[in-house]
């Protein structure tokens, strides 16, 4: 059974940074694709970054592009998304989530999911 359980969330002051972690179990996860999602309150889940297991090919949406870092430790099979600088706009709850095969930006397209870690950023 695959598990995917994020940790690190909190209450930020504005300009700060953070680190999350997505410990990931039950499977291996060569050829899959590793997403960090935000959720705001009302809105759809937002792709933040992503990347592939076994290519280290990394994906970053525009909003965190030169304030973020997503990496993995196969060890651990963690994935780790660390940002920045951070902006109230950053707030919501952000989860881990996977796909077998290539990024997708599409939330549906992922079939394994964390619970969530909530991130807020206070200005």
């Amino acid at each position: 059974q695959v598990q995917l359980v994020e940790s690190g969330g909190g209450l930020v002051q504005a300009g700060g940074s953070l680190r999350l972690s997505c410990a990931a179990s039950g499977r291996t996860f060569s050829s899959y694709a590793m997403g960090w999602f935000r959720q705001a309150p009302g809105k759809a889940p937002t792709l933040v970054a992503a990347i592939n297991w076994d290519t280290g090919t990394t994906y970053y949406s525009d909003s965190v592009e030169d304030r973020a870092t997503i990496s993995k430790d196969s060890a651990k099979t963690t994935v780790y998304l660390q940002i920045n600088s951070l902006k109230p706009g950053d707030s919501g709850v952000y989860s881990c989530a996977a796909r077998r095969g290539y990024i997708s930006v599409k939330s549906d397209a992922y079939d394994y999911w964390g619970q969530g870690t909530q991130v807020t950023v206070a200005s």
